[in-house]
């Protein structure tokens, strides 16, 4: 696991049996990778508003760069379905960080203001799944209560 800063919202185990965790909800977004094409290459600042300066390390770094970016796009999308509240104030989308673990899992870390806006998640575990291929970007968000 990285040592960036950042707090990862997360709890308990990952062991399900005998817990009584309960889903509290669930997001899902899908993107043309076409669309986050044309917005991140214009050079108007789309690129900086919307990722974390380590997701445009990471998307840049990729021969599919924009299958990337809209990957985590759609996370972004799916963490506020899930959250039911569609972008709240005090968030912002460059401060909503998707890392990946050794093992490739995908996992969303708040930084800056967004970590203190969503502190009440402090006792949630956020699930991610994404995926891309050229043409598509999806992402499903699972938030879970834990006991």
């Amino acid at each position: 696991m990285s040592s960036k800063a950042g707090r990862e919202i997360i709890a308990g185990s990952s062991n399900l049996i005998n817990q009584q965790n309960m889903i509290i909800g669930i997001g899902i977004d899908m993107i043309e990778t076409a669309r986050v094409e044309a917005k991140v290459s214009k050079e108007n600042g789309f690129r900086e508003l919307v990722f974390s300066a380590g997701e445009i390390a990471y998307c840049e770094a990729r021969a599919n760069k924009y299958e990337h970016y809209g990957a985590r796009f759609a996370v972004k999308e799916a963490l506020f379905k899930a959250l039911g509240t569609g972008w709240t104030n005090g968030t912002s989308f460059n401060e909503i960080e998707i890392r990946h673990e050794e093992t490739g899992q995908p996992r969303i870390f708040f930084l800056g203001r967004t970590a203190e806006t969503l502190a009440h998640l402090s006792g949630c575990r956020i699930l991610v799944s994404l995926t891309h291929v050229r043409e598509m970007a999806a992402a499903v968000v699972v938030i879970e209560k834990m006991d």
